[in-house]
């Protein structure tokens, strides 16, 4: 049974999310602030992390900052109505997906659904092609690592799977559609603009070293491309 870990300090909001969890089979495991969930992270296999933004001791930015350095479990942020600015930081620091409060619970595991898919189709085909390379680039899809003449660039697990994605397919044009429905899932409710935050920040992150003979370029009106200029 796959764990989830379920981080929230309002009981009302745990209790609902719990018994969603159970009814899809899954192992709810519950902490009600930043520095317990870190604990229940360290101490069980955790499948997938719900994590609140507002938490006692250590606020959800700092959980996901502390687990992302050892670790590419997905995470869902809990943030606030109307608080864009969390949602675009939760994503910079490497969470996966968010969550606008007040949600419905089947949402949620509609995402949760999605997400673990989508993992199972990834590592599922990770037997037939775990590397892909163009000019300086090299993507490990299964060591989970990118280099660029050499160099490693760190990326989340979104956005290697979003460069994965568009390196396989070069030159062809992805809406942002078309990314939500292969990364994220054809049942995500989210905004489209999470697509173009990964983008601009996966550029940002490959930008660290030259590359003058490929780019992810944006096609005006269409989407993005991984396009090669040799």
């Amino acid at each position: 049974m796959k764990n989830i870990l379920i981080v929230d300090d309002h009981l009302q909001i745990t209790e609902v999310l719990k018994e969603y969890v159970l009814k899809e089979g899954f192992n709810p495991i519950i902490a009600d602030n930043g520095q317990a969930a870190l604990d229940a992270f360290s101490s069980h296999t955790i499948e997938l992390i719900l994590l609140d933004v507002m938490l006692p001791k250590i606020d959800g930015f700092g959980v996901c900052k502390t687990i992302r350095a050892t670790s590419n479990v997905p995470i869902i942020m809990i943030t606030a109505k109307g608080e864009d600015y969390h949602r675009i930081m939760g994503l910079d620091i490497g969470a996966d997906d968010y969550i606008v409060k007040p949600f419905s619970p089947s949402e949620v595991m509609a995402r949760i659904r999605a997400i673990l898919r989508r993992i199972e189709r990834t590592e599922e085909n990770q037997h037939t092609m775990d590397r892909l390379t163009y000019d300086n680039l090299t993507v490990y899809l299964e060591e989970k690592k990118v280099t660029i003449a050499t160099q490693e660039i760190f990326l989340t697990k979104r956005e290697l799977e979003l460069l994965w994605l568009l390196l396989a397919n070069p030159e062809k044009v992805f809406s942002r559609d078309n990314l939500l429905d292969s990364l994220w899932g054809i049942d995500y409710f989210g905004d489209a603009r999470t697509v173009d935050t990964h983008i601009k920040r996966l550029r940002a992150k490959l930008d660290e070293v030259s590359h003058p003979n490929w780019e992810i370029a944006t096609v005006w009106g269409q989407g993005y491309k991984f396009e090669g200029k040799k």
